[in-house]
């Protein structure tokens, strides 16, 4: 069995909607193929083939839908390219925005600087992201976003272009780990020998749901993606120790 274990989440004769575990690359790598695990390859050798319709980073866990024959792909990646898909990402942010709702609209592009890294710059592409805050903390915040666009790192950009990013994005954030002793600033205690193991490791990003039309019988399509084990651990201790006063 694959380190990384995809869950089908739903499947008829049309398309696929999976459950992509954080860690697990959606597509083959460009450099090396062969030698890193990938959902794409995992699902032509249980199913001959599919059809990639959208893409999730890496890092980021969630709900992803491929194509089961050419007509689904076209329909399916129409819809994506038209923006009438509904989708909905569950993520954790560094602080909270004062804004408990609110809309992020600056354009992206490369940043000339930092190569594979995106930035708000005023000649990129548009880019529109919709927010909600579900949760305040002391120092964190749990935020539902949608976006209307889908450029490449969109939320993480737009998220961090508002002073909260991710609360574990290394690329555009400020830790690439969370530990519980910067949830529970109070009475934490580690022995002597014994070192802190973060409680998350990736970024805080889960795609939770998606809304969609059928290719064949045009009746609409919701699926939706519970947090994972490691953000609902990660939830739990902030809803244990994070609350503000």
């Amino acid at each position: 069995m694959p380190k990384h274990q995809p869950e089908i989440l739903h499947q008829d004769d049309d398309l696929l909607v999976v459950n992509k575990p954080a860690g697990l690359l959606t597509l083959p790598d460009r450099f090396k193929p062969d030698e890193k695990p990938n959902l794409k390859t995992q699902l032509d050798q249980l199913f001959g083939k599919v059809w990639t319709v959208h893409r999730l980073d890496r890092e980021t866990s969630g709900l992803l839908v491929f194509a089961l024959n050419e007509e689904s792909h076209r329909s399916l990646s129409q819809q994506f390219q038209e923006r009438t898909v509904d989708k909905a990402y569950t993520a954790i942010l560094d602080g909270c925005p004062a804004e408990a709702e609110g809309t992020i609209d600056r354009p992206i592009g490369p940043n000339p600087a930092k190569p594979g890294q995106m930035m708000v710059v005023r000649k990129g592409k548009a880019s529109v992201t919709h927010y909600k805050v579900l949760e305040a903390f002391r120092q964190f915040a749990l935020a539902e976003f949608r976006i209307e666009t889908g450029r490449t790192h969109q939320i993480r950009v737009h998220a961090s272009a508002i002073g909260h990013p991710l609360a574990v994005d290394a690329f555009y954030g400020r830790r690439e780990a969370l530990y519980l002793s910067e949830i529970k600033t109070r009475g934490f205690q580690l022995g002597k020998t014994r070192e802190e193991r973060p409680l998350l490791s990736r970024i805080a990003l889960h795609s939770s749901r998606l809304s969609l039309v059928h290719p064949s019988h045009e009746q609409p399509l919701q699926i939706e993606a519970p947090l994972p084990k490691d953000l609902r651990a990660v939830l739990n201790q902030l809803r244990k120790w994070g609350k503000t006063p």
